[in-house]
């Protein structure tokens, strides 16, 4: 696939011709799983985890795998889940582009949420207009025009962080009247413009005309509903700048963005990410999450920022957890016997997470957005990923790579 620029800067390219999918079928809010998933089995293999939401094994008439047989080429194909986290996204971006590059496995589809949800629609913006290479492109011109605009913002590191090579923004002058602006003043006070130059950002290097159209990489981006609270899934033909913008809307920081009148924040108190939709609408049994908010802390945080940001994190990483334990129940009823192997399946989880080296980031430096910050996430990301590769790429299509049991228990 050749590609090239047009006069907007944006990559175009020589299409090949594609199998095109069925349109996604419409699927309702879902609150997020308020109910164990161990309650009850409902038909055709799905497991029921909260009103009107089943997850997550995915089966079809005859009992066979959407993906096709072992051994097949559809056996390479994951599905990715990407989690929201400021600049840390930068982190996540890496990975993706070291899979781009090195293509050791077919991206079935993406599920994102704030941060993540801006990689997705990078990735399948640039895939669908120059395959690969064009995603790449896509995804370097986004965090490269993020670094710019934050040039001219007050919130920067000290000069002794700089000096002593500390990404914090925990004593930058900006960012602590940010901070303590937000616990007092409502984003519809300080600015009732609503003024987001983030979004004109997105809507100069996004295509979303290529995001609706494309039928190679499924996409979910998921927000929360502010009347209800339950998670709302949007897909490639729904997407424009206000659904990504409703993704990553922290309601602190920003006005609610309203779509067809209902209001929306950041999808991660609902979903970081969402992943029911992969066994909704595909039939690919590889999960790659590509975590960048931990689990576990082993340190009681003692300060109020190091509180509130443990809380965040608890928060963001509940509905996830649940989401695995639907995941864990259906292996264990597998393993044990009770669901027959022909007719129900397992989902094979993958992670791949900057371990200690993203825990020890400050919450602070989600906000740094200095090239050579996320340039550093970047390359972390690509190396996290060519471990992972050249570890568990023969597990890849074969077996769970993670240890999803214990990640619940």
């Amino acid at each position: 696939m050749a590609a090239s620029r047009g006069k907007s800067g944006k990559t175009t390219a020589r299409k090949a011709a594609k199998p095109r999918r069925s349109a996604d079928p419409a699927t309702p809010e879902v609150a997020a799983a308020d109910t164990p998933a161990e309650k009850m089995i409902t038909g055709k293999g799905r497991v029921r985890t909260g009103p009107g939401e089943e997850a997550p094994v995915y089966i079809d008439d005859s009992g066979r795998d959407k993906a096709g047989s072992a051994g097949s080429n559809a056996s390479r194909r994951v599905n990715f889940a990407l989690q929201g986290g400021g600049a840390h996204g930068a982190f996540t971006w890496g990975v993706l582009d070291w899979v781009l590059e090195n293509a050791p496995v077919e991206i079935d589809a993406i599920s994102g949420t704030s941060a993540g949800a801006m990689n997705a629609v990078a990735l399948v913006s640039g895939y669908e207009m120059g395959g690969p290479d064009g995603a790449r492109e896509v995804l370097a011109q986004y965090w490269k025009a993020v670094s710019r605009a934050a040039r001219t913002s007050p919130v920067q590191r000290t000069l002794i962080d700089r000096m002593w090579g500390n990404w914090s923004l925990d004593w930058s002058p900006g960012f602590v009247m940010v901070d303590v602006i937000s616990r007092f003043v409502s984003p519809y006070e300080f600015n009732p413009l609503n003024l987001n130059p983030l979004k004109e950002l997105i809507e100069g290097i996004i295509d979303f005309d290529a995001v609706r159209r494309c039928d190679t990489i499924r996409l979910f981006l998921s927000a929360t509903n502010v009347r209800t609270g339950k998670v709302k899934v949007f897909r490639n033909r729904d997407i424009t700048a206000d659904h990504v913008m409703a993704s990553a809307c922290l309601p602190l920081m920003f006005q609610a963005v309203e779509i067809d009148g209902v209001p929306y924040w950041d999808g991660g108190y609902s979903g970081n990410p969402a992943l029911w939709p992969f066994f909704y609408e595909t039939g690919t049994q590889d999960l790659v999450l590509i975590q960048i908010n931990p689990i576990e802390r082993f340190e009681t945080p003692k300060t109020a920022r190091d509180i509130l940001n443990r809380m965040n994190e608890i928060t963001f990483n509940s509905s996830l957890l649940k989401e695995l334990r639907a995941i864990a129940f259906v292996d264990r009823l597998v393993e044990d016997g009770v669901l027959p192997p022909e007719k129900y399946r397992s989902v094979r989880v993958h992670v791949v997470d900057g371990g200690e080296f993203l825990n020890d980031l400050t919450a602070s430096s989600k906000f740094n957005a200095e090239w050579e910050f996320l340039t550093y996430l970047r390359d972390a990301g690509r190396d996290a990923a060519a471990r992972f590769h050249e570890l568990h790429h023969e597990k890849i299509g074969a077996r769970a790579t993670a240890d999803v049991r214990r990640m619940i228990d």
